[in-house]
């Protein structure tokens, strides 16, 4: 797990893809917040489509590449939970606190991914490292 979430804090800004309410793919930037108790967090808003296409379809892949051409994979089910723990964490992040400013805003959410699986691949010929989180 450590591989993966070194890969996500060196590579802020990811690509959250879902599949939308009308069945079109969706792919937006998204930041990973951190690990706690052994999951990887997330936050966002509940009044953005992104919320609503994940309540529908909660199967959702993440991907990033860093600036030495490796990427990751990192696909689950995101698990919407209050945990107010969690959305401190999250508010650690500037941008986070700027948009929200408490972890008792009613539109900010939190989930983790469950059942995640991750994998880290580059161009170098050796083959990808397959991570079960």
């Amino acid at each position: 797990m450590q591989k993966v979430i070194q890969f996500l804090n060196e590579n802020p800004v990811q690509y959250l893809a879902t599949i939308g309410r009308d069945g079109k793919a969706k792919c937006r930037p998204f930041m990973f917040a951190g690990e706690k108790v052994g999951k990887l967090w997330f936050c966002t808003n509940n009044t953005k489509d992104v919320y609503q296409d994940m309540l529908a379809n909660p199967y959702i892949e993440i991907s990033v590449s860093s600036p030495a051409y490796a990427w990751i994979r990192l696909h689950g089910t995101a698990v919407f939970e209050d945990n107010h723990e969690v959305k401190e964490m999250c508010l650690q992040n500037p941008i986070v606190k700027g948009q929200y400013q408490t972890a008792d805003n009613p539109i900010f959410t939190v989930f983790y991914l469950a059942d995640a699986q991750a994998v880290i691949a580059d161009f170098s010929g050796n083959p990808p490292q397959e991570f079960t989180l």
